[in-house]
This record gives structure tokens, C-alpha cells and sequence, in this order.
């Protein structure tokens, strides 16, 4: 194949920032409340991605985030490589700037390091400048917790990317650029003499790309939009990573807001026009279809969503809600994911739970598969297959006073406290069912489920939601009412996603 299309990631890897190192691409993206944290992608053609790892292994500190944060925690990370290590900082908007470090994209990654305290710093980038020695960082502001926002800060930053070495300066006032507003996300460069702040506005569902550019690194800045909606169906294309190829070339990835799906991440072509300003896309349009970047070929490739949980082992496409406890996922020697039936006084509702394991929605229509067996005497023990946002659905089975084992299918409405019944229970005479839901467009979901008779519908349909700021997830739980006393656990086989 000549040409791509948008989206190369079809699923919510919000936030994308980039980097090369030798012929090798990396991105991470934002993980705000999942655990692990910071998602590490590698390419070698910018088109066809793979997830390697996780930078952030727990969210600390530890006790604030027992119990999930679904929009707090790591907002918009960025990449670099510097002294022979790569480097990810991020904002907490409730606590800070932290980073983290590694000499291998795999790892070992240190522990995250505050950088500067305090509420409302998000969106955090460093420079180091290679020309004068010195290092500086810029970073936006959460209006929720700061009470600041459109306006862009930057700092001198110690060398080794421990501690910010001044007070800071506002270099960049969106009040002051007519039309503008939420000015966040920065990515600061250096090129061709000028710092440069590639960094969007106008809000994830309406804005656009701006590029700032100055002699100095605390200014003056003059601004210009290089990328914005127009005429395509791509609403809001902004924030993501300039990126040069070894040939010389020049690329920037971004998202695009998809609703329940999440930011999906789109490639533009990048080039310096004749007043030496960035033209992203086609004259500052996204494109849909392009030819693809000048390098080597590479076999087609997506990060991972099937599993078969060899050794009671989940993949890397897996995160849990919240900072994982010892004892929810047990290996054993055989293939199936087996988790243990948690005891919760929140058990109503799957939002409040830290022990649900996730993957991201995908974009495109498809079907989600898993087979469940429950193995649990526990009378209210019960485990499913969920999608989970502001509202959620699930289907699974749940062990009766009666000891009979139902398939249940439940749901919560978003303004709802606990879930209720979507479907009457129905036996599963075997304590088994092979559950399946199709996903198909807008993110509207039909429930199925068979006990050993056949597919059988269940329920209406359902129109999955995002959080405010993160897209829909996929989830599997295992669950009981609180009390004393080891509830169980319950096994699930042969996750499968497939396209409809």
C-alpha cells in the first residue's frame, strides 16, 4: 500500500505526543486515572503502532487513587529523548508536574518525580537546548483548579529535569489573540533559530492547531492557526506531536474528540511554507487519505484487544481503574483470566469500583466476545462483561439465594446511583454463558448471551457515553457484596474483538 488513512489509531489514545530515536518512533498518551499509566506505542513507519509497555506503573501517591479518578490523574504527557534516556512529564491538575525517566523505552522507569507543586499546572513540555545549554519547560493551566486558563507559562528548568528554577512567566496570553481561547497542550521545540510552541485552543471539540514562534524563549511570540476543521468531517483536529523522519521529512500526529469513542489519532503531513511558518495537512486541512511517509515498509500492525490469558496473565492492553491490589487477577497453570470476586458496599455501581479491568472502545463497528464461568458458592457473587463511562451496561452471571447461577444484564444511566435490570434473569443452568456485545455506529450497543442454547438478545439497545474526558471503556469484573470471607472468583476465556 502507497497511502494511509486517518485514523491510524482508531480508539482513545488521548493526548499523543511523539518521538523519534534512531529509526524507531514512540508515543505515549494520557491515562488520567487508569493504572498502569502513560501507554508506551512503537512504530517504525508512523503508520502501524504496537504497545510495549507502560512508563507508570502505580499512581502515587497510592492513597489517592484507591478508588478511581476517571478524569484525574496524568493529563497530556510529553515525550522526549535527552542525554541518552527518555524522558515523560506530566500534570496531575491536583497536584503538579511530575516526570519520569528511563534509559530503555521498556524500562526500567523511575519513580515520578514532582518537579513543581500545585493545583491547575497541566500539560507540561521541556526543552533542552542543545545551543545554549540552558533547559527550560512550558505548561498550561486548569481553569477547574487554578482559576487561570488560556495562557501559556514557562519556566527555566534545572538541567537534570528535577525542579523549575524560577517563578515563571506567562509567554504566551491567549486573552490578548482575538478569537482565541483555552490555549493549553504546548509542545515546545527548538528549529531553525526560533522556539517554537506547537500548541492547540478553541476546546477538544471545536478547536484548532496554533504554532507559536519567538527568537527568545520567553518571547515575544507571534501565532498563527496551521490546522484547523474547514470543510472536512474532522471536527477539532489539534494537539499531538511534530515528528522528523530520518529522510528529513516532517509529520504531526494529533486526535480528533469522537464522543464515547474518545481522541482517535490522526497523521498529517508537515511542511515549512515560504514565510517559514508549519503547514500541517493539506493547507491546513486534515487529510483523510495521503501517501504514506518515506519509510521502510513495515507489516500491518495495531495495538493488541484479544487475549487468551495464558497463565491467568492479562496483556498490556489491560488497566485497572485504579491502583490494583494483590490477589484481584490470580495466575494459575492454565489459560482463562480468573478474578477474584471483590467484596464492595459498592457493588450497585461499576463506576465507583477499583477492580475493573479495562481496554479502550474500539472506533469502528465490531463485536466483543469472552466466555465466563463462575466460580463462586457467594450468594450475590457476580461477574460481566461491562461498557463503562458516565452510563454503563453489563452482562454477565450472578449466583441467586436460591444458589441457581442467572444470567443477569444491568445498566446505570449517567444522572443514576446504582444499576438496575435491563433484561429478566434467565437461568444458566451450568454456571457458564459465552457473552457478546455488538458495537456498532454512534457506539450503540446490543447485549447478547448464550447458555448453551443458542444467541439469544438481551435488552435494548445502549448508547455508550465517555467521562468527561475519556472515551468509553470495555471492562471485566468479578464482584460480591461486602462482608467476610474469601467470595470466589470467576474465569473468564478467549476475549475476541472482531469487525462487523
Amino acid at each position: 500500500m502507497t497511502t494511509y488513512t486517518n485514523p491510524i489509531l482508531n480508539a482513545d489514545w488521548s493526548d499523543p505526543d511523539v518521538v523519534r530515536v534512531g529509526d524507531d518512533f514512540y508515543l505515549t498518551a494520557s491515562s488520567f486515572g487508569r493504572v498502569p499509566g502513560l501507554p508506551l506505542l512503537h512504530s517504525r513507519d508512523l503508520v502501524n503502532w504496537t504497545l510495549v509497555g507502560h512508563a507508570l506503573e502505580r499512581l502515587e501517591p497510592a492513597g489517592k487513587f484507591k478508588a478511581p479518578r476517571h478524569d484525574c490523574g496524568v493529563w497530556a504527557p510529553s515525550l522526549r529523548y535527552h542525554d541518552d534516556r527518555f524522558w515523560i512529564f506530566w500534570g496531575d491538575p491536583d497536584q503538579g508536574i511530575f516526570q519520569v525517566n528511563a534509559p530503555e523505552i521498556r524500562g526500567p522507569w523511575t519513580r515520578p518525580h514532582l518537579v513543581k507543586e500545585g493545583k491547575g499546572l497541566i500539560d507540561p513540555c521541556p526543552l533542552w537546548d542543545d545551543e545554549t545549554g540552558e533547559a527550560y519547560l512550558v505548561h498550561a493551566w486548569a481553569k477547574s483548579r487554578s482559576g487561570i486558563k488560556n495562557r501559556l507559562t514557562g519556566h527555566r528548568m534545572h538541567p537534570e529535569g528535577t525542579e523549575l528554577l524560577d517563578e515563571g512567566k506567562v509567554i504566551v496570553d491567549g486573552d490578548r489573540i482575538p478569537g482565541w481561547f483555552t490555549l493549553e497542550g504546548p509542545k515546545l521545540h527548538k528549529h531553525d533559530g526560533w522556539y517554537w510552541i506547537l500548541a492547540p485552543a478553541g476546546g477538544v471539540e471545536t478547536g484548532w492547531q496554533g504554532a507559536f514562534r519567538a527568537r527568545g524563549f520567553f518571547g515575544p511570540y507571534e501565532e498563527k492557526v496551521v490546522l484547523e476543521q474547514k470543510d472536512t468531517d474532522v471536527n477539532g483536529p489539534h494537539q499531538g506531536g511534530w515528528v522528523r523522519t530520518p529522510s528529513g521529512e516532517d509529520w504531526f500526529l494529533h486526535f480528533q474528540q469522537r464522543g464515547a469513542y474518545g481522541r482517535v489519532v490522526h497523521l498529517q503531513p508537515m511542511h515549512w511554507g515560504a514565510d517559514c511558518w508549519p503547514v500541517l495537512g493539506d493547507d491546513g486541512a486534515p487529510v483523510a487519505v495521503h501517501e504514506r511517509p518515506d519509510l521502510p515498509p513495515q507489516p500491518t500492525a495495531a495495538p493488541a484487544t484479544d487475549d487468551d490469558f495464558p497463565g491467568g496473565r492479562y496483556g498490556r492492553q489491560w488497566q485497572w481503574t485504579a491502583n490494583s491490589q494483590h490477589g484481584w487477577a490470580t495466575q494459575h497453570s492454565g489459560d482463562g483470566l480468573r478474578l477474584t470476586c471483590v467484596r464492595s458496599a459498592d457493588a450497585h455501581d461499576l463506576r465507583k469500583l477499583p477492580n475493573v479491568l479495562t481496554q479502550r472502545l474500539p472506533g469502528t463497528p465490531c463485536a466483543v466476545e469472552v466466555e465466563l464461568r463462575l466460580d463462586s458458592e457467594e450468594p450475590g457473587a457476580r461477574a460481566g462483561l461491562a461498557v463503562l463511562g458516565d452510563a454503563f451496561s453489563w452482562i454477565g452471571l450472578q449466583r441467586g439465594a436460591d444458589g441457581v447461577v442467572h444470567v443477569v444484564h444491568r445498566f446505570a444511566e449517567a444522572v443514576a446511583e446504582k444499576e438496575r435490570d435491563a433484561d429478566h434473569p434467565r437461568p444458566a443452568p451450568e454456571g457458564r454463558v459465552r457473552l457478546r456485545i455488538e458495537i456498532g455506529a454512534g457506539a450503540r450497543c446490543r447485549f447478547f448471551y448464550d447458555s448453551g442454547d443458542g444467541l439469544r438478545s438481551s435488552g435494548p439497545v445502549f448508547a455508550a457515553t465517555p467521562w468527561r474526558w475519556v472515551g468509553a471503556l470495555l471492562g471485566l469484573f468479578g464482584l460480591a457484596a461486602a462482608g467476610q470471607g474469601h467470595a470466589g472468583a470467576a474465569t473468564f476465556t478467549q476475549f475476541r474483538i472482531s469487525a462487523l
